[in-house]
């Protein structure tokens, strides 16, 4: 048991090196995985209430932002710039997510983008759906950090810290809603709710729902929609996946201009991630925004297509 206990709470290499060479799934690991799905059945005991579903829908908000915003347009593809406390902050919010960290995040994305769709890429739909949406990262070789691909990352002591140790940021998230439901519950009876129900519908719920739709990415986005733009890969722009994932369904457009802190290029096209960067822009919190490359766009637009 202590061993699968260090196992789930240290990420570091010497933790994982072992595992480097496997295509079968660690059991051991993935434990947690499972029993956040199977948590959410526990809605049927704690029940629901109007504060308990607002709640679940701003924890979806706040973290889905957090992971396309920042585990992808910035830390992965550096398209904007930030300040270091403002990096660490958005590490931990994205951490909460319960995705891993972001050096880790970072490190396979960049792999995939230089490998999107071939045969060295880690998620493609090649390989069967549910090899993409989830089957991918359970994988034992899959546990370690590509750390070639992201020495930019690795330099800095919070995100190598909140990287090996990131499932303590869930705990300590799931914990907090726990209180606050229980606070609630005492002093404001009239909001019928509970400890129990915020941890379960603010936590178990939320993340459950926000894992599976930024799994779609890897998955549906390689599948589903239309290209507007010529690319090695089978990347879609899907208008449905934009929507939850705040942006993140133009994933053609993504794969065209991968640095681009925008990815919906066209005014019809929802891009809530990008919007709210540009207000942080507005406010000093983020600076030197890369924008869509015109002239690459032009190039590589499939002909007749608007």
């Amino acid at each position: 048991m202590k061993f699968f206990l260090k196992k789930w709470f240290d990420n570091s290499q010497s933790q994982v090196e072992l595992l480097a060479d496997s295509d079968d799934i660690d059991w051991a690991r993935i434990i947690p995985f499972i029993a956040i799905h199977l948590a959410c059945l526990l809605v049927f005991v704690v029940g629901v209430s109007w504060v308990a579903v607002f709640v679940c829908l701003l924890s979806y908000f706040i973290r889905m932002f957090a992971i396309t915003a920042f585990y992808h347009r910035y830390f992965s593809h550096k398209s904007f710039k930030t300040s270091r406390l403002v990096q660490g902050v958005f590490a931990v919010i994205g951490a909460t997510a319960t995705q891993r960290g972001p050096i880790w995040w970072a490190a396979h994305h960049r792999h995939h983008h230089i490998h999107a769709d071939d045969e060295q890429d880690t998620h493609s739909p090649k390989d069967g759906f549910w090899h993409s949406h989830l089957k991918w990262f359970l994988m034992k070789k899959n546990f370690t950090t590509k750390s070639e691909y992201v020495k930019d990352l690795e330099k800095f002591s919070e995100l190598r810290f909140i990287d090996r140790f990131d499932i303590l940021f869930p705990i300590l998230y799931a914990t907090g809603l726990f209180i606050l439901g229980g606070y609630l519950g005492k002093h404001y009876p009239h909001l019928n709710t509970s400890a129990g129900q915020l941890l379960i519908w603010g936590y178990f719920i939320s993340t459950v729902l926000l894992s599976h739709v930024t799994y779609c990415i890897n998955s549906l986005a390689h599948i589903f929609g239309f290209r507007t733009y010529e690319t090695k890969d089978n990347s879609k722009n899907n208008f449905v996946l934009a929507i939850f994932t705040l942006g993140e369904g133009w994933h053609n457009n993504h794969h065209c201009n991968p640095g681009s802190v925008k990815q919906g290029f066209t005014w019809w096209q929802l891009d809530v991630s990008y919007y709210i960067l540009w207000l942080m822009n507005k406010l000093g919190l983020v600076w030197d925004m890369k924008y869509p490359n015109h002239a690459l766009l032009e190039k590589k637009q499939i002909s007749g297509d608007a």
